[in-house]
């Protein structure tokens, strides 16, 4: 075998063994046992445990893990349409994960339980889409937001995302498969987040509101919509 076949061997017995067990209880001498190959080999090929372990992760790492992180617009794009764009690539490749393979797995337990090995390589891959989304926050937010009420707003956007893809076998044991293929599509899903996200923002309706101050709002420019929301919907509280 030549020396990237030994290599491909080592990989790809370590994976689902780092997958399984995570990097403190896999063990060299059974991932070498699974390869087939001498105990020194680790070592040989990949100068420890540590490394090898990294370069199992960066097989289920690479850019295609992260479609959100490449969107682009033509400019004059409204960051509305940008939220959304990006709320739903993000669900696209939530859902879109295998669970079945190792790789995925491998990379799920180190986005739950980050290790020392592979930290630095997670906090480059995730910060160049969470970078994007703070671009598009920017064009949204008031000049004056602090950065860490930004990472918190951007935290939160992502956390809506992210619960339909780590709550994916509870949601259906508590709406019923009915409504769950009537009603969370990923489409459906983007739609709710980014409405939900853009209420929050000041840059749609309350949904809570009556449809009178919805009415109201159609004739409120956009740019003026942030401002008056709120204002419309405690008029028609007070006419309560």
């Amino acid at each position: 075998m030549t020396h990237d076949d030994v290599r491909t061997r080592i990989l790809n017995a370590a994976g689902p063994i780092f997958a399984d067990k995570g990097y403190e209880a896999a063990t060299v001498r059974e991932i070498c046992q699974e390869a087939g190959v001498n105990l020194a080999s680790v070592n040989y090929y990949f100068g420890g445990k540590n490394q090898l372990y990294v370069e199992a992760v960066m097989l289920g790492h690479p850019a295609k893990w992260a479609p959100e992180a490449r969107l682009d617009w033509p400019e004059g794009t409204p960051p509305e349409t940008k939220l959304k764009d990006f709320i739903h690539a993000l669900l696209t490749h939530l859902l879109g994960m295998k669970t079945s393979s190792w790789q995925e797995r491998l990379i799920v337990r180190e986005i739950m339980d980050p290790s020392p090995a592979c930290r630095e390589v997670l906090r480059e891959h995730f910060r160049v889409a969470f970078d994007q989304l703070q671009g598009i926050l920017d064009e949204i937010l008031p000049a004056r937001t602090t950065a860490h009420k930004r990472h918190q707003i951007g935290f939160s956007i992502i956390g809506q995302c992210v619960y339909y893809r780590s709550g994916r076998k509870i949601v259906p044991l508590i709406v019923g498969e009915e409504e769950l293929k009537s009603h969370y599509g990923i489409g459906q899903l983007a739609d709710h987040i980014s409405q939900v996200s853009l209420a929050a923002l000041g840059l749609g309706p309350p949904l809570g509101c009556s449809r009178g101050v919805e009415s109201n709002l159609r004739d409120v420019p956009r740019s003026a919509a942030g401002h008056s929301v709120a204002a419309a919907s405690r008029a028609e509280q007070g006419k309560r």
